[in-house]
This record gives C-alpha cells, sequence and structure tokens, in this order.
C-alpha cells in the first residue's frame, strides 16, 4: 500500500492552502516508489476493446490516434506517449495508487490514467478543467506550470488534442519516481520525457451546469417525471399580445427550478448521476444468481467482500433513510443500516460478519444480493 507525503504539510492545510487555489511540488511524495504496471502490461490493456486509449506523437507535428491498437509501430523510440484512461478498473495493483488520494470525497475521483513516453514525448502544453495529481514513476520527466488562469485560451493541435500557448512557470522541475505534482483546474502545463518514463495521473471529476441540468433532464424522462404543467388561473386582458412578462417569466422559471425543489427526485437523480460509470468495468457477476434468502449462507463461506476496481459508490443522509448509490442505481435503506453503508462506500474490503448482522433486514438482503450477483462486492 503507498503511503503519502505532502512534505510538512498536512491534508487539511494542502486543502486550505493549494486545492483549486494553487499547483505544488510534492517532492518525495511516495518513498521508494515501485511501478505497479511496466510498459508491456500498459500496451497490453490498450490491446484491449472497450479500454480508452491513444497513441500521441511530436516528431513531425502533432499527431494523436485512438486506440484499441493492433501494433505500437506509431510509438517511436522518441516523442511518442502511449496514454491508457481508467487503469485503475482493470489493474488491481494499479488501482491502489489511487488509495492515498481519498481524502478527497470518493465521488470526485475519476480515474487513474497511465501513460507511458519515450524521450521528448508528451501531450503538449495544455489546460485540465479538472484537479489532477501527476505521480512520477521509472525514468524522469521535466514539466512546467503555470499558475492558474482562467483567461487561457486553448485550440486545437488536431482532431484530438487541445493546447495552449506559452505561458510562464512557476514550477519548472525535472520529476523522479515518487514525485508528485498538483495542478489545480485552469492551470496551463506541459511535460517531456527526459528517458523513457511512465507516468499516473489521478484525475477528479467536476460536473458543469450543461452536464447537470442536461442528465437532470434525462432523469426526468425516464422516470416519467417533471409532469407538472404551466399555469395562469389569474390570467387578465393586457394592452399588446407579444409581451412575455415578467411575472410569466418568474412562473416558468419557478416551474423548472420547482423539480429541482423536489427532494426525493433531486436526491436519488444526483446520487445515481453522480455515481455513473465513466467506463465500462471488467466486472465478475455470479453465474447464478443469489437470491436474497441465499445471501446468509453465501457470506458464511468467505471472511471478506472486496470492492470491484474503480467502482463508483456514494451514500447521501437523510433524516430516516440512507440512500446507497452504485454505477449510476440507487437503493434505499433504513438509517440504522448507515454505519455499514459508510464501511461498503469508503473501504475496499469489509468483513462479512459485518455485513451478516443487517441480514435481519429484507430490504437490506435483497440490496446486498444485488450488489453480490453484479459483481459489484466479490468474494475471493
Amino acid at each position: 500500500m503507498y503511503s503519502l507525503t505532502i512534505n510538512e504539510l498536512s491534508k487539511a492545510q494542502f486543502l486550505a492552502q493549494y486545492w483549486q487555489k494553487q499547483p505544488l511540488l510534492i517532492k518525495g511524495g511516495f518513498k521508494n516508489f515501485v511501478d505497479p504496471i511496466d510498459a508491456e502490461e500498459l500496451a497490453g490493456l490498450a490491446m484491449e476493446e472497450g479500454i480508452e486509449s491513444r497513441i500521441v506523437t511530436n516528431s513531425d507535428g502533432w499527431q494523436c490516434a485512438n486506440g484499441p491498437f493492433e501494433d505500437f509501430s506509431t510509438l517511436g523510440e522518441e516523442h511518442s506517449t502511449l496514454l491508457v484512461q481508467a487503469v485503475d478498473h482493470w489493474h488491481p495493483d494499479a488501482a491502489e495508487l489511487v488509495e492515498p488520494f481519498r481524502f478527497i470525497p470518493n465521488w470526485r475521483i475519476d480515474d487513474l490514467m497511465v501513460s507511458y513516453s519515450t524521450p521528448g514525448g508528451g501531450v503538449g502544453p495544455h489546460i485540465d478543467q479538472y484537479d489532477v495529481f501527476i505521480i512520477q514513476g521509472s525514468g524522469k520527466r521535466h514539466w512546467r506550470v503555470g499558475q492558474v488562469d482562467k483567461s487561457v485560451q486553448q485550440f486545437s493541435a488536431n482532431k484530438g488534442l487541445l493546447q495552449v500557448g506559452p505561458f510562464t512557470a512557476v514550477i519548472d522541475v525535472e520529476l523522479e519516481p515518487g514525485d508528485i505534482l498538483y495542478i489545480p483546474p485552469n492551470a496551463p502545463h506541459e511535460g517531456y520525457a527526459i528517458e523513457p518514463s511512465l507516468n499516473y495521473s489521478i484525475g477528479f471529476r467536476a460536473p458543469n451546469q450543461t452536464d447537470l441540468l442536461s442528465a437532470f433532464a434525462d432523469h426526468l424522462i425516464d422516470h416519467d417525471l417533471g409532469q407538472a404543467r404551466y399555469g395562469d388561473e389569474q390570467l387578465t386582458e393586457r394592452p399588446s399580445r407579444g409581451e412575455l412578462t415578467g411575472d410569466e417569466i418568474a412562473r416558468l422559471r419557478q416551474l423548472m427550478i420547482a423539480a429541482i425543489d423536489d427532494d426525493s427526485t433531486f436526491l436519488r437523480f444526483i446520487s445515481e448521476s453522480l455515481s455513473e460509470p465513466k467506463h465500462d468495468k471488467d466486472l465478475l457477476p455470479l453465474d447464478e444468481p443469489l437470491e436474497e434468502h441465499q445471501v446468509m449462507d453465501f457470506l458464511s463461506d468467505y471472511p471478506l467482500l472486496h470492492k470491484a476496481g474503480g467502482l463508483r459508490s456514494l451514500y447521501v443522509k437523510q433524516q430516516d433513510a440512507v440512500i446507497l448509490a452504485v454505477e449510476g442505481h440507487s437503493f434505499c435503506l433504513p438509517i440504522n443500516h448507515l454505519e455499514t453503508v459508510k464501511l461498503l462506500c469508503d473501504e475496499q474490503s469489509i468483513a462479512t460478519h459485518v455485513l451478516a448482522m443487517n441480514t435481519s433486514c429484507l430490504l437490506f438482503r435483497q440490496t446486498l444480493a444485488t450488489l453480490i450477483k453484479e459483481g459489484y462486492w466479490f468474494a475471493d
């Protein structure tokens, strides 16, 4: 297990002074760092259907090719980078790299991207709209990072690559194994390999208004909600037929706001939406369906249940209930199961005897049966 050291800062101080505010070099953030994956394993993942990957080259202009790849002839001995998204979903050892960063809430963590670069390889100067921690693996990489600047404009280097122009660096450093860069949103940065090197990038979710409103509209449609209609029983005659009045605009706005203000609708939506997977996972559903009356026997056969790699799970506490959301699905349980739900969401493994203590509740047994048979939690 990796142990994170943020210089002399506590995690609380890091959040107060740096998170979403300014970049930070964390020299030796991981002591005695050993790569959890090698370049050959990474290349193997990039050959798989359903795993997002790309190769970026900059030897003769910027070129970007998307996987899956049948061969790696475009990955040259210089000026080339292979990038694979969501490696935490398919590689348990690499997934352990995410754990030290879970002082950031789970729902904000997006995925672990791993890249392999040959000397001179990189993706060019760019900005991200989200926070990222970049961990240096084997090899060395030269990084330049600027201060947060929301006025920086991106341009397309080609169809698959957005970049920015020259910027002033406040961090200009060669990273060695175990070094970490924290880069907040809208901070321009660029990194180029000095020698063949692996990098690990932990990115964070930051939905914008369009994402949320679009997803909320889809939720209303999917569940046949949001059917309240505009009404104007106090309508009076007016001089102009063409005017949309301020009062009418206010009523229309309130009609929309009322859909969001409905707690039961919004809480179900937001929990399901924020637990929605970004990538398909290599889950291990049971060959035979697990019925709720079989849960106790199943638990008695194993000491631990383990969370699938990259699984998105969160909970929302209410006055008399707790909503457990997993991979875009929600389950409403009595509030007395809150501590167990916390363990399911917070820990990678949970003792089955803890789960067994809750199985007198039919709803909990049904929920647990679903989680296990879908492969969200598994026993070995």
